[in-house]
């Protein structure tokens, strides 16, 4: 058993974090500012004995009382709604936020992982993605703050590593969904699902013909604990290497949700990558992790729980 902090344990991709730990018998802190985090995501982990939680900005120095093992962190927003709505925030947690997490782990000689991410390829000139390609990111674009946020959180987290011996894995995640994620956050398949279920159009960006790969988060939470206590550092890809245009992404949520859709198409934004699909190689022969659970299974499940929040909406007000 081991005691591990998650920052960003509000979240999306932290509370599953955060509950998968505790079903395998570690003790969890979850750490997180509720910026885009939210309590109810994890409301139903507070009755075990081994969470805690810690309402902090871990863009400010804080500290955990007794031992660590494992710092994840998590902490970020993360969908370009919410990076272009918050970019000074976005930065300063990539920044100061992970240098706070690091000497968490340095001091109490913990193992540290960093969440990084598809985007640090920006608009990928090689395809699929490979862990060896450097990228094409444009530095002062409207994505930047993100992209350059996690670029500078794995260099620091590598300085780390190389100064202090802090024992770092880096994975960098691919587009992700499932239960827990906001029904507003701005990403494609909560967009779709959302707006299917209140029957209105789904918006496609330009030709609809730009292509992302999807991981259900159950796929992803084993693929990144399975490289946390791995002796591999990364950075490694953690994604689904099944690229789909945005397009068939709408009729596969049509099939789910058993609507008719109807598509509404506006202008690409600047910025947004035509082709992103991971190469997943290293994670397979490494960890001998790939997904497993299908995009009709897990969009269901996904729509299920959207459904519920949506109807708990509508009931409240």
């Amino acid at each position: 058993m081991s005691r591990i902090v998650v920052t960003g344990g509000a979240g999306f991709l932290g509370s599953h974090l955060s509950e998968r730990l505790l079903s395998q018998g570690h003790e969890v802190v979850a750490v997180d500012n509720l910026i885009t985090g939210n309590l109810t995501n994890i409301e139903h982990l507070r009755p075990n004995g081994g969470f805690e939680y810690l309402e902090h900005d871990i863009s400010v120095p804080f500290s955990v009382d007794g031992p660590v093992d494992g710092v994840l962190n998590m902490a970020s927003p993360a969908s370009p709604i919410d990076y272009l709505e918050l970019p000074i925030e976005t930065l300063m947690v990539g920044s100061y936020g992970t240098h706070n997490a690091l000497e968490l782990a340095r001091t109490k000689g913990a193992r540290f992982l960093q969440a990084s991410t598809s985007e640090v390829y920006g608009d990928p000139e090689q395809h699929p993605q490979l862990e060896s390609y450097w990228g094409n990111v444009n530095p002062i674009g409207p994505r930047s703050v993100y992209d350059e946020a996690k670029r500078f959180s794995e260099a620091i987290a590598t300085a780390y590593q190389r100064t202090h011996g802090v024992e770092v894995r880096l994975v960098r995640i691919f587009n992700t969904y499932g239960p827990r994620m906001r029904p507003n956050d701005g990403r494609v398949v909560s967009t779709f699902l959302t707006r299917a279920l209140r029957g209105e159009p789904l918006t496609v960006f330009g030709d609809g013909l730009q292509t992302r790969s999807f991981c259900y988060v159950d796929d992803l939470v084993t693929g990144i604990l399975g490289l946390l206590w791995s002796d591999h550092v990364g950075p490694m890809n953690i994604g689904n290497s099944n690229e789909m245009t945005m397009l068939e992404l709408a009729q596969a949520v049509g099939e789910v949700t058993g609507i008719k859709v109807n598509l509404a198409h506006r202008d690409l934004p600047e910025g947004d990558p035509t082709r992103r699909c991971p190469d997943i190689t290293l994670a397979k022969s490494v960890l001998g992790w790939e997904p497993n659970v299908a995009l009709v299974d897990g969009l269901r499940s996904t729509a299920e729980w959207m459904q519920t929040v949506l109807a708990a909406d509508t009931a409240s007000g």
